[in-house]
């Protein structure tokens, strides 16, 4: 197999979130981002179903691709995608079906069939999740909806070896996204569950690999598209919340818990103990870039954000913060009700706020203790680094500093999961993190005094 160079100089990294579609330049030897574009990751709605725009974003990785060849030089390529996803190929390599958007709710349909199949959350890790949240559901309600589909399927891969393949055409999937609440993996043993021969397609999917081994070099058409050299190395590929976890399992020590923020805020307990994990609650086992165990808890803080903020702007003042302290503002889950720790309560305001800037205000302090519900339930310990667009959120964080005896830190790049999609390849920098100060004298007390209150209400 293609060997990477030794390092790296540039690594352009293909980083599809839920919400969008990226390319980052990383440098390999600081671990800076040097140019970073972005488009929607738009969901088409039919036919034949709602399901992801894959072209389109094909014709936009390429044409960045080449732009960023031209003015900098790309010496390697790496992947990380969202999770919760597959891609079914023909024999050919081409779409057996479209793409599924894992938010569909087609598979409730066909639960009670499909329940009947999965294995025991004791075997995979995996709590059963609405829609295609588990790709086993995904993958069966497909079948049911198109009976000549399983014949005409030849490859199943997770996504971020669907673009793996396309730059360099070999069929594989990696441990880190098969690990991703799909019920078709066994964390503990590394191997396929029970649910792949149920399911018929334990032939079909690709052989599962590390996410740093090296897929190989370009198809001599990408190159020829890109102006790259056809033997530039493509990494594997990462699930994205690992990715931002791959740099801090390189230079941590000990229990140390990582939180991924963006569309999910999802809550990584490394050293974190599986045994109290409970499936109804969103709390589940994911698979880290080593294939190791790794207990987490999650729900969709990013969504959420976006839905109560209700394109606000408003940055909160000192007047907004004593106004929700002195009201007793507070917001109570969930406000997306499909998931997370508190998945089928419906969202409450208490007091509502008089001021968008106190409605980001209590939105930030709720998130920051949705945040602390879910890394209790993974059995969180040591310090804890946010990563992503909440590590900016100062409220967020100075209620997260207050609930986490370890201590909060934050990650110095602004997309943890390109980095560490980046380090998979072999670089010689690291990212830094920086402690955040904890509140003291009133700050510290009026914090203390409302998560005590909003504890109190979600368990009452």
């Amino acid at each position: 197999m293609t060997q990477p160079l030794a390092h790296p100089e540039h690594i352009a990294v293909i980083d599809v979130g839920k919400t969008n579609a990226k390319l980052a330049l990383v440098d390999g030897q600081t671990l800076n981002e040097i140019a970073v574009v972005t488009q929607p990751n738009t969901v088409l709605a039919g036919p034949p179903y709602p399901h992801f725009d894959l072209e389109r974003h094909w014709k936009f990785f390429l044409e960045q691709l080449k732009a960023f060849h031209a003015e900098y030089g790309i010496d390697a390529i790496s992947i990380t995608t969202h999770g919760a996803s597959i891609v079914l190929l023909d024999e050919a390599g081409d779409l057996a079906t479209p793409m599924l958007d894992y938010e569909h709710d087609g598979p409730d349909g066909v639960a009670e069939e499909y329940n009947a199949l999965r294995p025991p959350f004791a075997e995979t890790g995996s709590a059963r999740l609405p829609g295609g949240l588990n790709v086993g559901a995904q993958i069966h309600w497909l079948f049911h909806q198109d009976p000549a589909l399983k014949d005409r399927t030849a490859h199943v891969i997770t996504y971020p070896q669907y673009w793996g393949q396309r730059l360099t055409g070999r069929w594989a999937c990696d441990v880190t996204s098969l690990g991703c609440h799909t019920d078709l993996w066994n964390p503990w043993t590394g191997e396929a569950s029970a649910l792949a021969e149920h399911l018929g397609i334990a032939d079909k999917i690709a052989p599962a690999q590390k996410s740093s081994d090296i897929l190989g070099p370009l198809l001599p058409e990408v190159s020829a598209a890109t102006g790259i050299p056809q033997d530039t190395p493509v990494a594997c590929g990462i699930h994205d919340s690992n990715a931002s976890l791959v740099p801090h399992l390189r230079k941590q020590q000990g229990q140390f818990c990582v939180v991924s923020t963006g569309t999910w805020v999802v809550c990584l307990a490394i050293g974190g103990s599986a045994q109290n994990l409970d499936p109804e609650r969103d709390s589940l086992v994911n698979v880290n870039a080593f294939g190791s165990p790794v207990p987490s808890a999650r729900f969709m803080g990013g969504r959420e954000f976006e839905l109560i903020r209700d394109g606000s702007d408003a940055v909160p003042t000192d007047a907004d913060r004593d106004a929700v302290h002195d009201a007793g503002t507070m917001l109570l889950p969930a406000v997306v009700d499909n998931s997370g720790p508190f998945a089928g309560r419906t969202a409450e305001w208490i007091n509502p706020p008089e001021t968008d800037g106190a409605r980001i205000y209590a939105l930030s302090l709720y998130l920051a203790l949705m945040t602390h519900t879910c890394l209790e339930l993974a059995g969180g310990a040591g310090p804890t680094i946010i990563e992503g667009p909440f590590a900016r959120n100062q409220d967020y964080l100075a209620m997260l500093s207050v609930l986490r005896s370890g201590g909060i830190e934050t990650a110095s790049s602004a997309t943890g999961t390109s980095v560490g999609a980046a380090m998979l390849l072999p670089v010689k920098g690291r990212t830094n993190t920086a402690p955040v100060q904890k509140p003291s004298g009133a700050a510290l007390d009026r914090l203390q005094t409302y998560a005590s209150e909003w504890k109190r209400r979600v368990e009452g």
